[in-house]
């Protein structure tokens, strides 16, 4: 998207003539319907920018500033000296909305997180409500160099800025040009990216304009070249696509289907086998698709928007229970797998079809029944994105199992890999599957997502997690101190009330925030977190601070199993002694009637683990980690339970609140 519709100096500005600035404005504009009220907003604030801006003797200004992440767009952004002022304009507004206020912040913090040229800059957010009453000017400084949002109106603005530029005084002059047209790397949630696509927003718009942005745009590539070859030649293919920890594998998945869906010739789907998930991108895009309609004037039934959303991300299990039973094709022709290693095994699918839906003897795995509903068509494209180390759920079969279907059932599938799968022996364990694929498989270079397209803040915390349960204490405190230099804060307690202060503190705008815990830790019940009591995803992760079952209310706690895939902008983890440290190891336990059990299965012991890496990656800006006390006088949450888990993560580098 265009920077920016309207630059020039200050000077030059207030000289130009406000028609000339309206119609470059219009130019600039990606709707050319324009409606009379914007064109009327600009006018007056133009006006009063002019007015505004007479005692402003140095500075650029830009008009309809793109913010760096989901096109959303600064009504104005001066730049005097090495300070950034972002203006945003309530015309007629006669109070300062906490919406408004909230929205705004978020302007600021978008451009100080997202755009790399304001990375090391004062950020100081101005909200002009026109017709509000004047308010005492508080100057709320944050760590980050943005300030909490100032507010003026239409009579005080030039003694607002003047005052301010005397207060903030001006370092270096910097090139506003180069500043505005510095590298962009948003990054979006996985909630905001779904909207984003679905909008027919592209994946350059709304990811970093970096070496993660080519990489995705060289991935999807790959990919739409592969399934326009199979539709040309009337084939069956199937791909499969890594990436390393944070390269965006769900974003590439859901790039294609959108891509896909737009062309209107063949349906394409996003399916996952995450429940949380699917239940939070289907209600945000009907949200979505709701409020986008009466904005547009017009009005769509709830029920409507359900459809739409439904229709394009369906639960993989879904999916296959529909085509149980029946010989027909699936309406779509492009399908994405998201997590496709977590599809079940053969004895899971068959135990779950027998208790859950009445059929005795079915003897498919999740992979061989799905690629044969795909294989009833001429040709068709399966999309299988594949992640690693997560693993959280008995029953999944694997990467292996697909191959085997493939090689056992389908031997006439083209089979497209990411070369990643035969490196690393992580992703096959049978020596058979990895020659097979190399035999008849088709390596591509593309599949292989290698850059991380986190938050600049959160790029190492991966490996920050990882070298954390290794027990690797060298390398945790040096990525711990690469994390603070990138402002990415960790903190500790001992005291829930603690965390949460912690959480309301270091939020701003609309960041949200919540507390998690893994499904084990049952007996933090004490200090009032209860696991066991489910909660609704889409609330949770959706629903606005005023209400008590979402996320920012720190009431309900989502454990590994509803946050899997999804993220927060800042978190609690609340530690509990089901996965402790003693004598210098982890323990792996599960609470069972009044006592804690040890783990001897590997895979439950896996597992354990794995709930911690789900938890400890789920925070975008950062997180505080609860470890309570304990209690001598009960067994069960013994201090010794809890001391040396504290203790380690104290000798990372986690400073304790």
């Amino acid at each position: 998207m265009s920077r920016y519709f309207y630059s020039n100096s200050v000077q030059d500005f207030r000289a130009d003539d406000t028609s000339r600035i309206l119609g470059e404005l219009a130019r600039n504009y990606p709707n050319q319907n324009l409606a009379i009220l914007q064109t009327s907003a600009w006018y007056t604030e133009i006006e009063i920018l002019k007015e505004s801006l007479l005692p402003v003797s140095d500075g650029h200004i830009f008009l309809e500033f793109g913010i760096p992440r989901m096109g959303k767009r600064a009504d104005c952004v001066l730049v005097i000296g090495d300070i950034v002022y972002v203006l945003e304009f309530k015309i007629g507004e006669r109070s300062y909305p906490l919406y408004a206020i909230e929205q705004f912040d978020d302007y600021a913090l978008y451009l100080k997180n997202f755009h790399e040229g304001s990375h090391t800059l004062r950020i100081i957010p101005l909200l002009i409500c026109t017709d509000a009453t004047a308010e005492p000017q508080i100057i709320i400084p944050w760590k980050d160099s943005v300030y909490a949002p100032l507010r003026a109106n239409q009579s005080n603005l030039a003694s607002v800025l003047t005052w301010l530029i005397g207060v903030f005084e001006p370092g270096a002059t910097i090139d506003p040009l180069a500043w505005a047209d510095s590298r962009y790397k948003p990054t979006p949630t996985i909630v905001e990216a779904a909207q984003a696509l679905y909008n027919l927003h592209s994946v350059e718009e709304i990811s970093r304009s970096d070496s993660g942005a080519i990489n995705l745009t060289q991935t999807s590539d790959c990919i739409n070249r592969i399934i326009a070859d199979s539709e040309s030649i009337g084939a069956k293919s199937i791909i499969f696509v890594t990436g390393v920890p944070g390269a965006g594998k769900t974003l590439a998945g859901l790039n294609i289907a959108t891509q896909n869906l737009k062309k209107g010739d063949d349906h394409s789907v996003f399916l996952s086998g995450n429940h949380p998930l699917v239940e939070v991108l289907r209600e945000a895009l009907a949200r979505n698709i709701r409020e986008r309609s009466m904005a547009q004037g017009s009005r769509i039934l709830k029920s409507d928007a359900d459809r739409r959303a439904h229709a394009f991300i369906q639960n993989i299990h879904h999916f296959r229970d529909d085509y149980v039973g029946t010989d027909d094709a699936p309406v779509d022709k492009v399908v994405v797998f998201d997590e496709a290693q977590r599809a079940w095994t053969k004895e899971e699918l068959a135990r779950f079809m027998k208790q859950k839906r009445g059929r005795a003897n079915f003897d498919m795995s999740e992979p061989e029944f799905l690629v044969g509903v795909m294989d009833r068509h001429d040709s068709c494209t399966v999309i299988c994105l594949i992640g690693g180390g997560q693993e959280i759920n008995r029953g999944e079969a694997g990467l292996d199992e697909w191959i085997n279907s493939l090689k056992n059932y389908f031997p006439r599938w083209r089979v497209f890999f990411s070369e990643h799968i035969v490196n690393d022996p992580t992703y096959l364990r049978d020596a058979d599957s990895r020659d097979w694929l190399l035999t008849n498989g088709r390596p591509e270079f593309d599949l292989h997502l290698k850059v991380s397209v986190r938050s600049f803040r959160s790029e190492n915390l991966a490996a920050f997690v990882e070298a954390l349960l290794a027990l690797d204490v060298n390398s945790a405190k040096r990525i711990k101190e690469a994390l603070d230099h990138d402002g990415y804060p960790i903190a500790i307690t001992r005291k829930l009330e603690t965390a949460k202060k912690w959480l309301t503190e270091n939020a701003r705008g609309t960041e949200r925030t919540g507390i998690t815990a893994s499904s084990g830790a049952l007996r933090l019940r004490p200090i009032g977190l209860f696991v066991k009591s489910q909660i609704d995803p889409s609330d949770w992760f959706l629903n606005n601070r005023d209400d008590v079952r979402s996320s920012f209310f720190h009431e309900e706690v989502a454990t590994e199993f509803d946050i899997q895939g999804l993220e927060l902008d800042w978190t609690c983890v609340a530690w509990d002694g089901d996965f402790y440290i003693e004598n210098g190891t982890w323990r792996r336990r599960k609470f069972k009637g009044t006592i804690w059990q040890n783990l001897k299965d590997p895979v439950a012991v896996r597992y354990r683990s794995n709930a911690y890496r789900v938890l400890l990656t789920r925070a975008r800006q950062g997180m505080v980690i609860l470890v309570p006390e304990g209690d001598t006088r009960d067994k069960t949450r013994l201090p010794a339970f809890y001391d040396g888990t504290f203790d380690y993560l104290r000798s990372v580098g986690i400073g304790e609140i």
